[in-house]
């Protein structure tokens, strides 16, 4: 998709127009974020790492103002300093533990245990914060999830997948989406998440199959032949060794481009599954990814990235994003403009209580 793919806007006259999907568009370019990104490096290796704080700022509204549903941009407030606070935290964190395991064991695993407990709350604060400073038409966002809530979802589920020999892995992802989704609301309106374990187990079992039908392909292309090199009696023992080496490294490799393709798979199916199962109210949401484009723009990127130097690399993030962004859709029940217009006089009537809310953010 281009620019110029852009939403159809639901007439404000049809009250009822909820066949009629409002495509989300991304107007970002890799030129305009290029001259971000590396005005954003230099000063963030000048500054020993400081201006990384206002450096995510830059990246974020930009982000945020490229993206844009029904005509309207949404808008990032962070503060960079809060945001600061929150990386000097996680860096003395990380420090303490260092030192920590220099001492003695019993020390580290006493960290590691503190960092343990500490680390959901953490979560929380983040994700109180970036709710709270996203908006769209003058409205933010917010999260309202308990810090009961979050020790079970960020601690004693991940816990339990690791005891479990990761078998758990579907269902606490799915819990962890369903717990972020449902405790985020949109001014005085609340998202709901519908998504299954069920529908979980099956991306998961798919791509699991896919990556085992992918090895074995592999492996009866690659390794056959290689096999046959090695057991061949016909050949010198330095020819033998020299094909040897480089069916290794092609087999290996072939290895490494199925993983890279695995990964847009995954993703694919993963952002269609949350998003085509996320409602604001009544409001569904659309997501039609395709994994075939998302391998391409993979890919392509990374030969971009490989051939400059690491230079392609905002051009790589601004192609990925541009087509995750457009492969949403809001589908409205009934007239958007008057959701909008009643969640407006709602914030208005209720204020924000935010007495509460550290300005907080590790940039998890």
């Amino acid at each position: 998709m281009t620019d110029s793919a852009v939403f159809h806007e639901i007439p404000a006259s049809n009250p009822r127009a909820s066949d009629t999907p409002i495509r989300f568009s991304f107007s970002g370019t890799g030129s305009e974020y290029f001259r971000i990104w590396i005005v954003n490096l230099l000063f963030s290796i000048l500054t020993l790492g400081i201006y990384s704080a206002w450096a995510k700022v830059r990246r974020t509204r930009y982000f945020y103002g490229s993206s844009s549903v029904a005509g309207t941009s949404f808008e990032y407030h962070g503060n960079p300093v809060a945001i600061l606070k929150g990386r000097i935290v996680a860096f003395v964190l990380i420090v303490i533990y260092n030192i920590a395991v220099e001492m003695s064991l019993g020390v580290a695993l006493m960290m590691i245990l503190v960092v343990m407990a500490v680390m959901p709350w953490l979560i929380w604060k983040s994700l109180q914060f970036k709710l709270y400073n996203s908006s769209y038409r003058g409205i933010r966002f917010g999260f309202r999830g308990a810090l009961k809530q979050i020790y079970w979802v960020y601690l004693a589920l991940p816990i339990l997948t690791i005891l479990s020999l990761y078998i758990l892995t579907p269902f606490t992802h799915q819990r962890i989406k369903k717990f972020q989704h449902q405790e985020s609301r949109f001014g005085t309106s609340h998202f709901s998440f519908n998504g299954t374990v069920g529908s979980f187990y099956k991306a998961y079992l798919l791509v699991a199959a896919i990556w085992i039908a992918g090895f074995i392909a592999v492996l009866v292309a690659l390794g056959g032949p290689l096999f046959a090199i090695i057991t061949a009696d016909n050949m010198d023992r330095e020819t033998v060794a020299a094909a040897s080496a480089t069916g290794v490294l092609m087999l290996f490799g072939a290895l490494f481009v199925l993983m890279f393709l695995i990964f847009p798979i995954f993703a694919t199916l993963i952002q269609n599954l949350i998003w085509n199962n996320t409602q604001l109210e009544k409001h569904r949401f659309l997501s039609d990814m395709k994994w075939t484009r998302v391998c391409f723009i993979t890919v392509t990127n990374i030969i971009g990235i490989i051939c400059t130097l690491g230079l392609f690399l905002p051009f790589a993030q601004i192609r990925l994003i541009k087509y995750r962004v457009e492969s949403m859709s809001l589908l409205p029940d009934g007239s958007l403009e008057n959701f909008i217009a009643a969640s407006q006089s709602q914030v208005s009537a209720t204020g924000e209580g935010v007495s509460d809310l550290l300005d907080f953010d590790l940039s998890l």
